[in-house]
């Protein structure tokens, strides 16, 4: 299996220079020549299948020969140590939890993925690799985590100052070793915008052995495909009838790889892209123009992208045809106060707790089926609702439970480094460190 750019100025490369290379030489994102179809017999059999068995079956298909299954089999059982089960609220909507790995988030899934594929395919490169991601909250958690102490790797951590909560930020800025965090006086979008040009910079290039951990990396988004198959096998063990899959949305990579899985034969009915105020998408499906913008901080602040990375791996799959991505995906965005009013509405009618990201999905759900919307919803709760204590606390009157790994990180001294949002003070930073 080949990638290519979505900006097709380059020859397609093999997986693993695609992993390595994280963000094109074009500045497009990598995207398999052809998304595999699997057979009806694995479909159906989902339902008695582990996580690890479907993970190793979808994940073979992309990878092909460049990882023998036997390693690529060790490798999935080593990244996913962890459950991600499917809780039921009612007969027609589920929650499915992503949030019971180390830090606590779906990010987990991607980023241990990622940092195990990689190690492997640079245990002969013999130099110092660095990966530069940014992150709007748990990216960074999980990268952080996931290549911690990891041999001849070096992360750098690039996030907005005061625009991440403050268990987010201990999860990445306590760690020292190999984990570095730059704290920076702008936005996200400044943060991935610092990202993307360090990569298209020759000179640093050519000194530095750069790769990236965010959606970006092909890595990163293709395990995220392997629990929309674990969710539906779980469901079916009970129910029948179309699936809808609600997704909260700031990047659009969770949202990309249920799309990938669909294509690869997973019958989903519809998907719903929910966001905060940062509509962009939402918009561009309602009214049908792309109009990326500034960020603007939220409650659910993993969301807050005005200028989503993946939309173009999406736009690729969709053959930038507006009406077919309208046939598949629904747009809905929600204000803090709705976002309140949404998680204090699950605990009043499911005792349910909530984060920010995962109510915004829920109401998403709710306003799609009141507005004739059919399918058994499956929302993604894509982090613990303790990470966003004091948020939950102002919608339902109540602290959730701190997790003692959480509780024993929030004593420890933070570590990082004050950094402008203009690309020359990164650049003097990493050719200085390195």
């Amino acid at each position: 299996m080949n990638y290519y750019s979505t900006n097709k100025q380059i020859a397609p490369v093999s997986f693993n220079e695609a992993v390595i290379s994280g963000l094109a030489p074009d500045k497009g994102l990598f995207m398999p020549e052809q998304i595999p179809v699997l057979s009806q017999s694995f479909i159906q059999s989902l339902p008695d299948l582990s996580f690890v068995e479907i993970a190793t079956e979808v994940a073979s298909h992309f990878i092909g020969q460049e990882i023998p299954e036997k390693d690529l089999q060790t490798l999935i059982a080593d990244a996913f140590n962890f459950d991600i089960p499917l809780v039921e609220l009612r007969e027609d909507l589920h929650i499915l939890e992503l949030f019971h790995g180390p830090t606590l988030a779906f990010k987990d899934v991607g980023a241990r993925f990622m940092s195990r594929i990689m190690a492997y395919f640079l245990r002969n490169v013999g130099q110092k690799v660095y990966v530069l991601v940014a992150t709007s909250g748990d990216t960074g958690s999980a990268v952080a985590q996931g290549f911690y102490k990891v041999p001849g790797i070096d992360v750098v951590i690039l996030y907005p100052s005061g625009k991440v909560s403050k268990v987010q930020e201990v999860q990445f800025t306590t760690l020292g070793e190999n984990i570095t965090a730059l704290e920076v006086n702008g936005t996200f979008d400044d943060c991935q915008r610092l990202v993307k040009t360090a990569f298209a910079d020759v000179n640093l290039r050519n000194k530095l052995y750069l790769t990236s951990a965010n959606s970006i990396n092909i890595a990163r988004l293709l395990p995220q495909s392997f629990y929309y198959f674990y969710a539906y096998a779980q469901l079916r063990r009970k129910y029948k009838g179309p699936v809808v899959f609600s997704v909260p949305s700031g990047n659009y990579g969770n949202l990309t790889a249920g799309l990938f899985a669909q294509r690869m034969g997973l019958p989903v009915h519809h998907f719903i892209a929910a966001s905060n105020s940062n509509d962009t998408v939402p918009l561009y499906l309602q009214k049908g123009t792309y109009l990326p913008k500034p960020s603007v901080a939220t409650i659910s602040n993993a969301m807050d992208v005005g200028d989503p990375s993946n939309f173009a791996r999406m736009s690729d799959l969709f053959g930038n045809s507006l009406p077919s991505m309208q046939q598949q995906i629904s747009g809905y965005s929600l204000s803090d106060a709705e976002t309140r009013n949404a998680m204090k509405e699950m605990r009043d009618k499911f005792q349910y707790t909530i984060d920010p990201h995962g109510a915004v999905a829920y109401k998403a759900f709710e306003t799609y089926k009141a507005n004739g919307g059919e399918g058994h919803g499956i929302i993604l709760a894509t982090a613990h609702p303790a990470k966003f204590g004091d948020v939950v606390e102002s919608a339902i009157g109540k602290q959730p439970i701190l997790p003692e790994q959480l509780a024993t990180l929030l004593n420890k001294p933070k570590k990082s480094i004050p950094m402008s949002n203009s690309f020359e003070g990164l650049k003097e930073f990493l050719m200085s460190n390195a």
